[in-house]
This record gives structure tokens, C-alpha cells and sequence, in this order.
């Protein structure tokens, strides 16, 4: 690979470009298909940082081929690697099966309104099944839906968010008294400080997170029945 005259003089003033634009250089490259070897072989930054970088991007199927053009026979240096294949097609699988599943419950009011639950109040981000809530009911609800729709074993961990002045274990204890859970583990708690909020109402046990112990492929399920409810209920104009 040719650099760019650009990337040359660039190079050149190194030391003197600011973070921003060393990156945006090393991504520059990488959009334009470099492999990272060919990339440090004119910028002088180190793979951990080229990686971190140009995470986010993907090079096309051209450009692989390019690379391949360019690689002796049988070498694979620099060339993509999809690591997680194995695993995200094993989630398009456990999707797939989920959608069936919900559609042969859409008359179970149990599942039905577990999902309801978690679609309005559950961790939807960081693929984990969690559900935070001030109300024993919802989270004793959440435990015995999960143990019954996801894992009749389940186990769960606990977490609390506490203002200052509320006594941590007298906190604890009235969950886990509450929610039926003796054994339950805890996170640390967040004891949010007085003076930064506005509400009065503070209540002595807090809020709770109720999380559920090996639940990557239970978030990936649950993820799948709400999109399978959510498409119901639009189908019957009930939510537009």
C-alpha cells in the first residue's frame, strides 16, 4: 500500500498534532481498508491504541479481499477475523425460538404482563436481566416470572440505592425479607448525598435492583417476546 501524501506529512508533524487528529488519521486509513501492520508502518502508534481507535469500524468484503490480494498464500496476517460469529448466530437462534415461544403465549396474562413489566421498567441496554423498582410486588413479581418463564433455578443478586441517612443493612434486610430472597448477595450500595435532589420522600429501604445471575441468553429471549408483544399490540392499534 501507497500512503497518502497526507498521511506522510501528517507523520511527519506527529508530535505536534493533537489526540483528536491522530486518531482521526489512523481511522482515516483504516476506513480506506489498511490492515493495522500496514497502518503502523507509517504512523508510529503502538496496536492496542490503533485497535481501540478503529473498533467501531468494519472493513467491507472488497476490501478484505484486497487485503488477501495483498497477503502471500496461506498468510492470514491482518486479515478479519469474525470472532463472535459463533455467538451471534447462537443468539439469532435463541431469538428466533423466543418469537415462536411468545406468539403461543399472547394468551397467558402471566407471561404477558412479565414482559409488559420488563419492557417498562427493565434493563433493555446492557444485556443483563434486571429490573429496578421502590416496589417489593413488581420485583417479587420479575423473580418468580423469571423463574418461571426463564430458569425455575434462577439466582439473583441485589443492588441498592440509598440516601444519605438510611442504614444500609436494615436496607438489606428488609429486601431480602421482602422479596423472599434470605441468601440474596449484594452489590455495593449508591448512597446518593444529601442536597442533590429535590424529592422528600425517602424511603428508609431505598430503591432496588433485582438482577438475575447468568441471564445473557434470558435478556436475548425476554428482548425477543416484547418485540413479539409490541408488534400485537400495534397490530390491534392498542399502542401506535
Amino acid at each position: 500500500m501507497v500512503a497518502p501524501t497526507e498521511a506522510i506529512e501528517a507523520a511527519a508533524r506527529w508530535d505536534r498534532l493533537t489526540r483528536w487528529e491522530r486518531a482521526e488519521l489512523g481511522r482515516k486509513l483504516r476506513r480506506d481498508g489498511w490492515t493495522y501492520s500496514e497502518i503502523m508502518a507509517v504512523l508510529p502508534v503502538v496496536k492496542g491504541t490503533l485497535a481501540g481507535w478503529c473498533k467501531e469500524i468494519r472493513l467491507t468484503e472488497e476490501q478484505i479481499d484486497a487485503i488477501r490480494a495483498r497477503r502471500p498464500p496461506g498468510v492470514r496476517t491482518g486479515i478479519p477475523v469474525d470472532t463472535n460469529r459463533k455467538r451471534r448466530l447462537e443468539v439469532e437462534q435463541i431469538r428466533r425460538d423466543a418469537s415462536t415461544y411468545a406468539l403461543s403465549q399472547l394468551n397467558n396474562s402471566h407471561f404477558v404482563a412479565g414482559a409488559v413489566l420488563y419492557w417498562a421498567e427493565g434493563d433493555k441496554s446492557s444485556r443483563r436481566l434486571s429490573l429496578v423498582n421502590t416496589d417489593a410486588r413488581a420485583l417479587t413479581f420479575f423473580i418468580d416470572w423469571v423463574r418461571t418463564y426463564h430458569d425455575s433455578d434462577a439466582e439473583f443478586v441485589l443492588a441498592l440505592h440509598l440516601h444519605e441517612g438510611n442504614v444500609d443493612e436494615a436496607a438489606k434486610s428488609w429486601w431480602r425479607a421482602a422479596l423472599q430472597l434470605p441468601e440474596a448477595p449484594f452489590h455495593k450500595t449508591f448512597i446518593k448525598p444529601a442536597g442533590t435532589g429535590h424529592r422528600k420522600n425517602h424511603l428508609a429501604q431505598g430503591v432496588c435492583r433485582v438482577m438475575m445471575r447468568r441471564s445473557g441468553n434470558p435478556w436475548h429471549r425476554t428482548m425477543a417476546w416484547i418485540d413479539v408483544i409490541t408488534r400485537e399490540l400495534k397490530s390491534t392499534s392498542l399502542v401506535s
